[in-house]
């Protein structure tokens, strides 16, 4: 028999476990408004040193700095042409936005907001991404015939070289152990390209099948798994990225826009147009299980993981009378 003592605790712990479970993953903390953003959110970053956050207006043709001390808009760059995809190189202090309008990469310099150089690339520069390790500047960019992605020199903001694709990236994942980029080419005939980016050659082109507009995407380097998410029908596809095979297929919110990896908490989190935020527990390499569709907003498709700091940022693109407005999620374990 087990002694009243004991009972006790198990009880306690069995009535603490249960709350836990009955948590949501994310807890809503702010929303902050947007008085003078109209338009369309893109996408995200930030410099955790300085406790900026980095939000690309693209159809305010701005990018927002939030000071997340006091979670307010410090400054707003303009002149920009449909800013998408922002990256910005901590090292260098250098702020990289990509601009879709007029398919430039514009490079700003991270403490007085001015602009330092500026690229032009074939057209439609898109989503970005940062090789610490390298100190290089990734940019998606182009249309079917002149598409690929550009490599920027972090400190100088120079472009080093491009590396082709078929047509234009969508989102796409860096090795950090390895040099293999995964890029989503909807456009493409729905399939995920994989180049070498020392060599600068195709390694695999994976195709989806029936599953189609493959957008967001996240990598699980450490399990071999990358998260491929697309609108019709809205999914998560996990593919073994050794082999290519989709193992395993999770339905997701509608017109999703971004998509991230949580390793410490074996999740996804995918935010789309369809006004949630769908959460997955990856509970094996092969296995997954949605876990919730958090109710957001209609337009609410950008967002932002900070997993240092157990945050993330959801830009809500206003519709109608809803202004457009930042919401802060606190990432509960």
């Amino acid at each position: 028999m087990i002694p009243n003592t004991g009972l006790a605790l198990l009880a306690l712990f069995l009535t603490a476990s249960m709350a836990r479970a009955q948590q949501p993953p994310l807890r809503l903390l702010q929303t902050i408004p947007l008085p003078n953003v109209h338009g369309r959110i893109d996408h995200f970053d930030i410099d955790l040193k300085g406790q900026r956050l980095f939000m690309s207006a693209l159809g305010n043709n701005t990018v927002e700095v939030f000071d997340l001390k006091s979670n307010k808009v410090i400054h707003t760059i303009t002149g920009l042409q449909e800013p998408q995809g922002i990256t910005y190189a901590p090292e260098s202090n250098r702020l990289f936005i990509a601009n879709g309008g007029d398919g430039t990469c514009s490079v700003f310099d991270g403490t007085t907001y001015q602009l330092v150089k500026s690229t032009h690339l074939s057209s439609d520069a898109d989503d970005t991404r940062y090789d610490a390790a390298a100190k290089r500047v990734f940019v998606g960019y182009g249309d079917e015939g002149s598409a690929g992605i550009a490599v920027f020199d972090a400190a100088s903001g120079d472009l080093v070289e491009t590396i082709p694709l078929p047509a234009h990236p969508e989102s796409f994942q860096l090795e950090a152990a390895g040099f293999r980029i995964f890029a989503n080419v909807p456009s493409a005939g729905n399939t995920v390209d994989v180049v070498d980016r020392k060599t600068r050659k195709s390694l695999a082109t994976w195709k989806l099948g029936s599953a189609r507009d493959n957008f967001p995407m996240a990598l699980d380097e450490r399990n071999h798994r990358l998260f491929v998410v697309c609108r019709d029908p809205a999914e998560v596809l996990v593919l073994d990225t050794e082999s290519g095979k989709v193992v395993a297929r999770i339905p997701c919110v509608t017109h999703a826009d971004d998509a991230w990896y949580d390793g410490a908490n074996q999740r996804i989190y995918v935010s789309g147009g369809g006004g949630f935020l769908t959460v997955i527990h990856q509970e094996s390499a092969d296995h997954y299980r949605k876990v919730t569709d958090m109710k957001t907003l209609p337009g609410a498709r950008t967002s932002f993981l900070a997993a240092e700091t157990r945050r993330l940022y959801l830009g809500v693109w206003g519709r109608g009378s809803q202004p457009e407005e930042l919401r802060v999620y606190e990432v509960v374990p």
